[in-house]
């Protein structure tokens, strides 16, 4: 068959067969030991397509600004600005789109979050490739790479495409895949029956590494059909979705807006009704609206999230959505990897076992570590620090640290030969030369495949026994023998030839102590409800003990030794097992995203974290995605949405804990800012009722300083107040919990509402009246009353800022008196009720602000009136909370 017509029968989305024989798949791909013709590349080219990660097109920003334009609270606003140009009021109307823009500018800032990932695993591509075309070895760029492309790879070079060995051997890093640190052997030859893909030790992958060694791979998938590409669509398909806060705001906004409109059609309908001018009635519509619209609620909520952003990011986590935040406090289940997490990630020798025939004592441990160090690829480097696979790092400390220090030196003088650690045997040997010259193999592996090439007559029952025990301590067990070669043997060639009829030194077990500090955070997320589960590559027996350690699986502790292979049905039967706390080992990249899933679709907020490439899809599935700063891959940083700079299980605890204390906050100035709705919305509807027969108390542009001038900064600080007692006490909220609830607005339109209200509307029938106003006088410019008519809009104004101030401290604390946490306890809250009195001062004493807001001074009795207005607010609320106490005690 010719490569044209070869290139023609294959199929882009038909991707052959690694795994079968090379011959068959070099028939399959068409191509040789000459590699393709340059023709046939640029015509594969064609059909596959460049060998590139692609991405999905993203949504534009003017389609975000347009979503944040149509926001509920926008179209109530946009509302109003239309029936102000219909009034005629330009000003006004020019105002209200001004506050449109300002809100839809935060919003976008909040979440505008640029989806790097899929940009970031691209990186993972070389630029160039080393090939055989036109049976010359060439240089191309990689992202021109086809499949049936004959490749080299070398110690250093990044893999360019999923490839088969064909000839030769390297050790690969696989971490970015695999999460293992350890490099592992990729030799041609036969598969492995069963093995994953990834574990297949013929094949290399797009983005690992070659370590060591030198081989010659033919290319079998390039671009998305990669393992590389596979993860990219995984992460591309697991869109993002609203936080709980962002979904409760847009719901609550909908009912306000509802609310709004209704009130402001039957009110608009009472008026022409009774009478009112057209433009009396159109204005009252408009004050409606503005009144009932919290202007600064979205950017208060944003700014208090970016204070929890740069709270946390002192603190160890780097949040990168604001509304995270929020996020954290509403998290039930935490999904944690297990090495570097809630372990140290550092191995260290912790126990030997040498069989009861062996040297009594003291010699056969030195033995044992000292052949354990000579049976290691470890190096020196410069300043004195070892370099190389940690698991032999922690044997040649070990050995220095308990029984004599080693020489690298001197090892490598000795030695003659090494067989490295090939992944299908699990074990590693060298031939060495003893102190007496005579060869020495010294073997060291997992304890089964070392424990069946003992001699005849070496017992193996105590051995297995022995390394069992170690297994259920969470410790990585090896076993490690010799053998002594005759008085001049030559050296055996084969390694089957070496590693036989070995005579059992003993077992050493290394561990990778948990960090301090994670059992103390485990605690605290069982006192708070949370369950804790480990998705982890390792082996069962070791996580298994490892959460033991930190207090995991209280009370209850279930094992999947092999998680890869459960199913959805056996997954919802695990997570539906009550309070039983979960070790998925020997998970996958799927495995994580398929524990992400379940865990959502029983209604579960979930933390998940990882380090990974591979970990990038389940990161961005979970509601929040912890990625470790230190050791985590780029990718994995990528796809998270919180950081975490120090690697530590107990910083996700502590960002939980502050997520919790944001969360009361938002409530906090949530309910300070709905609280004036209400002193708001009264002078119209007097006005609307008296058929205007009582003046407007309030004018629009009025509201409109209260709402994004004096309220903004007391409700940020309300956002820096500290964690009330007992917040890491009690369970996490239910996800379906509104942010919003019926006891909060009772309490912000019922309560403190209707008595600042009723405050409000004292001072301003007081001011009126003692100028010897009665209802249906007129008010209007020219009038003997109009500048009494200011003076009293001016203290309606000013007095429902004194009762902001009462408000923001019985805002405070939802619960506890304010003795218990102390009134200068926020200084933020402090400064910003001194900026709002200073900004209203401002605003009725200086004569451009007067004539712009339509204020008058205040005299000195009024003044003294509305400054009783805040302990007043204050107390009220402080006699309520004092009942419920005693209610609920």
């Amino acid at each position: 068959m010719t490569e044209t017509a070869a290139s023609a029968n294959l199929a882009p989305d038909v991707a052959p067969d690694p795994l079968e024989p090379l011959p068959l798949l070099r028939r399959e791909l068409h191509t040789g030991p000459l590699g393709l013709s340059s023709r046939e590349a640029a015509r594969r080219l064609a059909v596959y397509g460049p060998n590139e990660v692609r991405r999905t097109a993203r949504t534009s920003v003017l389609r975000e600004i347009l979503r944040q334009l149509v926001h509920p609270l926008a179209l109530l606003l946009w509302a109003a600005a239309a029936l102000a140009f219909a009034a005629g009021i330009d000003v006004l109307g020019w105002a209200i789109i001004a506050v449109i823009l300002v809100n839809a500018g935060f919003a976008l800032v909040q979440e505008r979050q640029a989806e790097k990932a899929v940009e970031t695993l691209a990186r993972y591509l070389p630029a160039q490739a080393r090939v055989i075309r036109d049976g010359q070895p060439q240089h191309v760029p990689a992202r021109d790479l086809v499949p049936g492309d004959l490749i080299f790879l070398e110690e250093g070079d990044r893999v360019p495409a999923d490839a088969r060995l064909s000839d030769g051997g390297i050790e690969a890093d696989l971490s970015m895949l695999t999460g293992e640190s350890t490099p592992v052997e990729r030799l041609a030859g036969p598969g492995l029956a069963g093995a994953p893909l990834l574990q297949e030790p013929n094949l290399v992958f797009t983005g690992t590494t070659a370590t060591e060694g030198q081989a010659r791979a033919i290319v079998f998938a390039t671009g998305d059909h990669t393992e590389l590409g596979r993860i990219a669509a995984l992460s591309q398909r697991t869109r993002r979705e609203p936080s709980p806060l962002e979904k409760q705001v847009k719901k609550v906004a909908w009912l306000i807006a509802a609310v709004a409109v209704a009130m402001g059609v039957v009110f608009l309908m009472a008026g022409v009704a009774v009478g009112l001018p057209l433009t009396d009635s159109l204005m009252f519509a408009i004050g409606l609206l503005v009144a009932n619209v919290p202007e600064g609620l979205l950017p208060t909520i944003t700014l208090a999230l970016a204070v929890g952003v740069r709270v946390l990011a002192r603190q160890g986590a780097v949040i990168k959505r604001l509304s995270a935040v929020e996020t954290l406090g509403s998290t039930n289940v935490i999904c944690t990897d297990k090495t570097g997490t809630l372990t140290r990630n550092e191995m260290r020798l912790h126990s030997t076992w040498t069989p009861s025939k062996a040297a009594v004592g003291a010699a056969a441990t030195t033995d044992l570590l000292r052949a354990a160090g000579d049976c290691t690829t470890v190096t020196r480097e410069n300043d004195g620090r070892l370099h190389g696979d940690p698991t032999e790092i922690a044997l040649v400390e070990g050995a220095t640290e308990h029984a004599e220090p080693l020489d690298l030196t001197d090892r490598d003088a000795r030695r003659r030969s090494i067989f490295r650690f090939e992944p299908r045997l699990r074990l590693m040997s060298v031939l060495h030369a003893a102190d007496d010259g005579r060869l020495q193999v010294i073997v060291k592996g997992a304890p089964e495949a070392v424990l069946e090439r003992l001699a005849v007559g070496e017992e193996v029952g105590e051995a297995r026994e022995a390394a069992g025990l170690l297994a259920e301590d969470g410790m990585r067990v090896l076993a490690v023998a010799v053998r002594e070669l005759p008085p001049g043997a030559s050296v055996p060639a084969q390694r089957q030839d070496a590693e036989r009829d070995l005579h059992l030194l003993g077992l050493v077990g290394l561990y990778d102590p948990p960090r301090p500090e994670v059992a103390a955070a485990v605690a605290r997320c069982h006192e708070a409800g949370l369950t804790v589960h480990i998705v982890t590559g390792d082996n069962g027996a070791t996580a298994a003990a490892v959460a033991r350690a930190v207090g995991i699986g209280v009370p209850e502790l279930h094992v999947v030794p092999q998680s890869e292979t459960i199913d959805d049905h056996e997954l919802d039967h695990l997570l539906r097992c009550g309070d039983a706390e979960i070790v998925f080992a020997r998970s996958s990249p799927e495995t994580k995203l398929k524990v992400a899933d379940a865990l959502r679709a029983h209604g579960q907020i979930v933390a998940m974290t990882g380090d990974g490439v591979n970990d990038a899809p389940a990161l961005h599935r979970a509601h929040i995605g912890v990625a470790m700063g230190r050791s985590g891959t780029d990718v994995a940083r990528e796809a998270s949405t919180m950081v975490l700079t120090d690697d530590n299980f107990a910083t996700i605890v502590t960002a939980i804990e502050s997520g919790r204390r944001v969360y009361d906050n938002v409530r906090k100035f949530i309910v300070y800012i709905f609280a004036h709705l209400t002193p708001e919305v009264v002078p119209f509807v007097v006005f609307a009722l008296s058929a205007g027969a009582v003046p407007l108390p309030l004018t629009v542009l009025q509201i409109l300083a209260i709402d994004l001038g004096t309220e903004t900064l007391p409700a940020l600080a309300l956002g820096r107040e500290r964690a009330e007692p007992g917040v890491m006490s009690r369970p996490p909220r239910p996800s379906t919990q509104g942010v919003i609830n019926k006891d909060m607005l009772v309490r912000s339109w019922g309560w403190l509402g209707s008595v600042s209200a009723a405050l409000v509307m004292t001072g301003f029938f007081y001011v009126l009246w003692r100028a010897g106003w009665h209802p249906g006088d007129p008010t209007g410019p020219g009038t003997p009353l109009h500048q009494a008519y200011l003076t009293a809009t001016t203290a309606t104004f000013a007095g429902i800022v004194t009762c902001q101030v009462g408000t923001a401290i019985a805002a405070r604390t939802d619960h506890a008196a304010l003795r218990d946490i102390g009134f200068f306890t926020n200084p933020l809250l402090l400064v910003g009720i001194a900026f709002e009195l200073a900004f209203t001062a401002a605003l009725v004493y200086a004569p451009p602000l007067q004539h712009l807001f339509g204020t008058a001074a205040l005299p000195l009795d009024v003044v003294v009136l509305i400054a009783a207005f805040p302990p007043l607010v204050w107390g009220v609320d402080e006699f309520r909370r004092r009942a419920r106490r005693r209610h609920h005690f």
